[in-house]
């Protein structure tokens, strides 16, 4: 019988590529070049003796071998990781703060894969605004933050650019000679300030309808009917449509969302650069 020892780091490889559907993602996860995430695939292929990933030019899918495979992957991985962490005398802590406009519904499945990446990391998430965030970054209150780009700054890594639209509840009709009624996040949001900026040169009166503690407030009011919130396609309530070509209103500019992070090197660092990997495939899904 011929001996099958699997590489751990080409078992890692592997599962980034199924979880992130990328090469390219899973080289940034792996902290390694894309040529290197496919060499481990095949060394790892050639020992199973099997194709786990059927490859096209323009997505990669699991084959049925791979799919089989996948779970016993994050088993064997569990098991090593569980094995390391006897031997870890302190959990590291993780404090991470992520903008309310760019957190989004996959939130629980990236602090998964933040797990799965470092089970032992103690992961501190906090939601707020970008500038706030900000703030605490500056004075070294949280280890890292993903936000959305702010003027005058230049010490971010750039994850992706997301595109805003205009967004309302179907069948919602703004009444001819009043305000656009807005749906917004209370100061200090940079969008909520974007948005009236471009409403103003444009020549559209425009009024607060509501103001919301947080985006999921927000989708809320707009599913409510309450009136246009200027949103992320990802962050929509089910069934908002945009209304801004409809309604003559201003095109929304493609915003950077933006990686500050003192973390250098290390457990924590992984874990930061598998969130990172994450976030730039579900931003431009």
């Amino acid at each position: 019988m011929v001996e099958r020892r699997l590489d751990l780091d080409a078992v890692q490889a592997f599962v980034h590529i199924a979880d992130l559907g990328s090469f390219t993602r899973a080289a940034e996860a792996c902290e390694t070049t894309q040529s290197a995430v496919s060499l481990k695939l095949k060394r790892l292929e050639d020992r199973l003796d099997c194709r786990l990933i059927e490859r096209t030019p323009r997505y990669v899918q699991l084959s049925s071998k791979g799919e089989a495979f996948l779970q016993h992957a994050r088993e064997l991985l569990a098991v090593h990781d569980k094995a390391t962490a006897t031997l870890t005398t302190s959990r590291q802590r993780l404090a991470i703060g992520i903008s309310d406009h760019v957190a989004g519904p996959e939130l629980p499945a990236l602090i998964a894969r933040m797990k799965d990446q470092d089970p032992q990391l103690l992961i501190e998430i906090r939601i707020g605004s970008s500038g706030d965030l900000l703030q605490c970054f500056d004075r070294r209150e949280l280890d890292a933050v993903i936000v959305r780009f702010h003027a005058g700054r230049n010490d971010g890594e750039v994850l992706t650019h997301e595109t805003l639209g205009w967004y309302a509840a179907p069948g919602w009709q703004r009444r001819e000679g009043e305000p656009l009624p807005l749906a917004t996040l209370a100061e200090p949001c940079g969008v909520r300030v974007m948005a009236g900026q471009l409403l103003d040169e444009a020549g559209v009166p425009w009024t607060e309808a509501f103001v919301g503690g947080g985006v999921t407030a927000v989708a809320a009011a707009v599913t409510a009917g309450l009136g246009v919130s200027a949103l992320a396609r990802r962050m929509l309530p089910l069934g908002a449509v945009d209304v801004g070509t409809r309604l003559g209103l201003p095109e929304l500019p493609r915003l950077p969302i933006v990686l500050h992070s003192r973390i250098r090197d290390g457990r924590a660092h992984k874990a930061m650069a598998a969130l990172a990997a994450a976030f730039r495939g579900i931003a431009r899904n």
